[in-house]
């Protein structure tokens, strides 16, 4: 175990938590305590185990169900991303994407795919030049006015919260799939049928 440095301050956005199996359950807490030595303390909590699948995770696993290849290009090289994408099976990644537009033209290459087939996702500026190109530009919440002019559709969430979901959900709803996807889903992690 680490040590505690109290001069180190970190936000959430510092650090990426990666959710993992857990085998700690709601009837395996116990969440009593003392408000005193004499008084007891029940804390009245109603909860059930968290669903270790975030937003993004679940967006992919949607697109994937719905038959959506999914791809990140990013500005960034970060290992951490890489890591991220092959957990995700993320179907095109590029890092370090200068040009944003360039990295569009290896995924039509590589996918077989045209323009007018690509919906992508952007927030800022540099995102424009794919976003004109593609059959769907879909503008995060928290996007550059800019961006949010080119789209052709708004997510209700912000970027890094549910915005890729959002946008999965619209694609799966425009295509008339969604409710297939969720059926598949739940089926597919759930003994309910």
């Amino acid at each position: 175990m680490g040590t505690l440095r109290p001069d180190v301050a970190l936000t959430f956005d510092d650090v990426l938590l990666v959710p993992r199996h857990s085998t700690v359950h709601p009837r395996n807490v116990n969440v009593a305590s003392r408000f005193t030595r004499a008084i007891p303390l029940n804390i009245p909590i109603v909860s059930a185990a968290m669903d270790t699948v975030t937003e993004t995770d679940m967006a992919v696993a949607m697109a994937r169900l719905g038959g959506i290849k999914t791809g990140m290009v990013t500005k960034r090289i970060s290992e951490t991303v890489a890591l991220r994408a092959r957990d995700l099976k993320i179907d095109y990644l590029h890092q370090g994407a200068q040009n944003k537009s360039e990295s569009l033209d290896k995924i039509l290459a590589e996918s077989g795919f045209r323009e007018e087939q690509i919906a992508y996702v952007g927030d800022d500026v540099i995102d424009l030049p794919i976003m004109r190109r593609c059959g769907l530009a879909i503008a995060v919440a928290n996007a550059r006015p800019q961006v949010k002019a080119m789209a052709h559709y708004q997510t209700a969430s912000s970027g890094g919260h549910g915005a890729a979901r959002d946008a999965v959900e619209y694609i799966l709803e425009a295509q008339g799939t969604l409710e297939r996807v969720i059926d598949a889903y739940i089926h597919a992690r759930t003994s309910i049928g």
